[in-house]
């Protein structure tokens, strides 16, 4: 019986770390983070069926590689007045690439090539942060040029339309974008998350904001799917998504 157990334990073992292996090879190292070129690349393991919407006017798409796949019809949107952008999707930065450049090195260019793309090739930190999955978000191409690196703002309780019905606004003149109520709470929270991580400072004024939206717009089914999908490639949580979907018993 003894020889029995000697026999048929390292078999068991094998089977055991077998499964093991399996099972971490479903998961990357966490947390596996990309460079803003490969982080592109992540998008259709993360953007697939109910949620390809768009952030600032809830548009759906069919292929974010393809022009003319946004059905404008299921928001309503009508393009401002760049139409070439308006047609195609784009990786729109919550916190801007701006905002988290400004501070660092890099950000002071040569004169050879722009702030961006000088941290992008000489600085790995700024890259990981750029390609931060949890920072990403699908927008409408022009939308997403509108807002450029404007702050996120609260001004109105009735926006006057700048994109048919798309209730997203931008005000050029102070450098604000006000974005629609169904995503501040997300926004808020991909805010905080930037700053936990990164530590990119949130201003006293944003805060408040922030702290306020987080409360009036509680997570979405649509949210707490995201998170877990990027999860999924990224490797980590936003806990300040995480923990609001299990206590609210989504996930």
């Amino acid at each position: 019986m003894a020889m029995k157990k000697k026999f048929y334990m390292p078999i068991i073992l094998a089977w055991i770390l077998g499964i093991l292996s399996v099972a971490c090879a479903r998961m990357p190292e966490s947390p596996q983070h990309y460079n803003f070129a490969n982080a592109k690349k992540q998008m259709d393991r993360i953007y697939y069926g109910d949620l390809r919407v768009t952030v600032y006017c809830g548009c759906t798409y069919k292929n974010n590689k393809k022009p003319n796949e946004i059905d404008f019809e299921s928001c309503g949107f009508q393009p401002r007045k760049n139409e070439n952008r308006a047609f195609r999707i784009e990786w729109e930065h919550v916190v801007t690439a701006h905002n988290i450049g400004m501070s660092r090195q890099c950000w002071h260019k040569d004169g050879k090539r722009s702030a961006r793309k000088n941290c992008e090739e000489t600085d790995p930190e700024f890259a990981l942060m750029e390609g931060d999955l949890h920072n990403l978000l699908p927008s409408i191409g022009e939308v997403n040029g509108d807002r450029s690196n404007f702050m996120f703002s609260q001004w109105t309780n009735s926006p006057e339309p700048m994109y048919g019905r798309c209730e997203s606004i931008v005000d050029f003149k102070n450098r604000k974008f006000q974005p629609r109520k169904e995503v501040r709470g997300m926004l808020a929270r991909i805010s905080f998350y930037m700053e936990k991580t990164y530590g990119i400072t949130i201003s006293k004024e944003r805060r408040r904001l922030f702290e306020s939206w987080d409360k009036l717009y509680p997570v979405s089914a649509w949210e707490c799917e995201r998170d877990f999908r990027i999860y999924k490639v990224q490797g980590d949580h936003n806990p300040f998504v995480f923990e609001k979907c299990r206590e609210a018993g989504i996930i």
